[in-house]
């Protein structure tokens, strides 16, 4: 057939080889009806030399998410899912070879990170205590789409790396996990309609990059635009965008979020959500830029969820950016609020 036929073109070897790689992949697995979609491992939590300390994300949140979830009587500790790392084989589904085999090198995983002292540590080191930790997170995301599919919505105490695409780390994120979620949903749901509601502070540029010509995903991102990353060439691959200015107050926020949800309401009928949920947004954020209160991201995220149940969308939340120790306390009280609201479930019922 000649190049310049009008005939669509039919998978490439690079399509079969990608299918491949997700129908073989352990990453999905069956979880018994007593277990909440709620994914978490104490692996996620980072910590070596307190070298974690020199960036200003709490690495230690996903896990003081969880304690305050359990410690308070929500959510029984064994109810709680474990996903599995993220292999090799499963990475390639979306980064390249080079990609993967760049963050061998200490330095590049530090420029990545923005940690520079990573560059001084042994990479075994920094496989183990840093890589490992997001592959499982990156484990975490991808099954939470099986799991919202099955229940309806999932919560991985985690991930969100959004600033990550398949060819380039950044912004403390090192893998695509939000591209990965997606294109294992695309082979093992059977959907064709995705929908991406980033209302971390940052523009979620690695997202963007992955699908800017993927008419199967509907981005909507609203974010500071007055921060990192200023990707405009990324920019150009967001269906729907609203940029905010540093120093937006919660009424205001909470306004331009009901409005936006309208508009993609009535542009884009997805077959899952994923909502990336950064708390980077709250007041005194010293990245985010933004004033919004406590309550304004409990209200921010009851709306997101609310949105999908009113029109019957599965929906999984992944936790992203935040940087100051209220962020778990808040993130917790969310989950809270969407339980006592009926919008998730994290009582011992079946099902």
């Amino acid at each position: 057939m000649s190049s310049s036929s009008a005939a669509p073109k039919g998978p490439t070897a690079a399509d079969a080889l990608r299918r491949n790689r997700i129908l073989s992949s352990k990453l999905y697995f069956d979880v018994p009806g007593s277990k909440a979609p709620v994914v978490y491992s104490a692996a996620y939590d980072i910590a070596f030399l307190g070298i974690e300390k020199l960036h200003p994300f709490d690495s230690s949140k996903w896990g003081r998410i969880c304690r305050f979830l359990t410690a308070e009587g929500h959510l029984e500790k064994n109810r709680v899912i474990e996903p599995l790392e993220a292999s090799k084989e499963d990475l390639l589904v979306v980064h390249t070879d080079s990609y993967l085999n760049s963050l061998k090198s200490s330095f590049r995983v530090a420029a990545i990170v923005e940690v520079p002292p990573v560059t001084l540590i042994p990479n075994w080191v920094v496989q183990q205590k840093l890589l490992y930790p997001f592959r499982k997170q990156v484990g975490g995301s991808i099954l939470s789409a099986k799991l919202a599919l099955e229940r309806g919505w999932a919560v991985n105490v985690g991930g969100g790396f959004h600033h990550c695409s398949a060819e380039e780390g950044g912004g403390f994120c090192a893998y695509a996990d939000i591209t990965l979620c997606i294109q294992f949903a695309f082979v093992r749901l059977n959907i064709s309609r995705v929908m991406i509601i980033d209302l971390d502070a940052h523009q979620g540029n690695g997202h963007e990059k992955d699908f800017a010509n993927d008419g199967r995903v509907y981005i909507l991102d609203m974010y500071n635009a007055g921060i990192y990353p200023f990707d405009h060439a990324a920019k150009r691959h967001i269906d729907q965008k609203v940029e905010l200015v540093s120093g937006t107050k919660t009424d205001d926020y909470l306004d331009q979020l009901d409005k936006a949800l309208k508009v993609a309401e009535s542009r884009f009928q997805p077959q899952l959500i994923v909502y990336n949920a950064g708390t980077d947004i709250l007041d005194g954020d010293p990245l985010g830029n933004l004033n919004i209160s406590p309550e304004g991201v409990v209200i921010r995220d009851e709306k997101v969820f609310r949105f999908a149940k009113d029109q019957n969308i599965p929906l999984l939340m992944l936790t992203s950016g935040g940087y100051m120790k209220l962020s778990a306390r808040v993130i917790a009280d969310s989950i809270i609020n969407l339980s006592q609201k009926n919008l998730i479930q994290l009582g011992s019922q079946l099902g």
